[in-house]
């Protein structure tokens, strides 16, 4: 069976301290699951600390970003190969604020899934429209185009998982019904389908995330396509993220 997964991506938010404090109360409150996997991803310089903390527990290690080269002049990155040594499983590749802010590109997008990948780690790969494109009608074009190329003559899909992150739903307090995340995450599926065959469109786990809170979890776990969700703000504290794990 599929397992669903709920990941909390911290941003920049809490210091070493703070994060070894947090997973300290995340770990000695989480209850055992067999369908799910609970993720939480730091920023870089808790990475370490925080393996110190999970390393006997169920709870995965994530990153929020990775460079697409092995080593080099790069000042200020960190390679898969680096993120990998530190125990990290998963890595974020192509937030929407990576796009926007830092002006990412579907092509830069495409060589951190390709050596993540090559590295063992899983990627998680984010897509998703601005609210000018939901409402020109273009969400589907978008995420199309943003799949196509971000996944270009990548072969691990079995090394994927996919967020669906409408962007005008993020940190907005805006969240798309589980109706709209449920038709764009079908469109999501069968793309995939038709890209890599009908068995990756079934292996393949596809997130929502999009203001997931307490109080819109069991609604948006409830639909066909979703697999789990990417949850910023609300995971940040232990209750609320602790209420989004245990979905019903």
């Amino acid at each position: 069976m599929k397992r669903k997964l709920v990941a909390g991506n911290w941003k920049m938010y809490k210091t070493p301290a703070e994060s070894i404090e947090f997973l300290k109360e995340l770990a000695a409150n989480l209850k055992d699951y067999n369908d799910r996997e609970v993720l939480v991803c730091p920023p870089f310089i808790s990475l370490y600390p925080a393996r110190e903390i999970l390393q006997n527990t169920s709870i995965k290690l994530g990153a929020q970003n990775v460079y697409s080269e092995k080593e080099g002049a790069y000042t200020g990155e960190i390679s898969p190969e680096m993120l990998k040594n530190t125990g990290v499983e998963y890595v974020i590749c192509g937030h929407s604020e990576r796009r926007n802010v830092f002006k990412e590109t579907d092509s830069d997008i495409n060589g951190k899934i390709k050596l993540s990948a090559m590295y063992g780690l899983i990627p998680i790969l984010c897509v998703g429209e601005k609210l000018e494109d939901r409402e020109k009608g273009s969400t589907f074009n978008i995420i199309r185009g943003q799949l196509e190329e971000s996944l270009a003559g990548f072969k691990e899909t079995e090394k994927l998982v996919i967020a669906y992150e409408p962007v005008w739903a993020i940190g907005t307090g805006l969240t798309a019904t589980p109706e709209q995340a449920e038709e764009v995450h079908l469109f999501i599926r069968k793309l995939i389908e038709d890209l890599f065959g009908k068995k990756a469109g079934g292996d393949i786990r596809i997130l929502y995330g999009g203001s997931v809170k307490p109080d819109n979890i069991d609604l948006l776990m409830h639909q066909n396509n979703i697999d789990g969700v990417l949850v910023g703000g609300a995971s940040l504290k232990s209750d609320s993220f602790l209420r989004i794990t245990d979905y019903r």
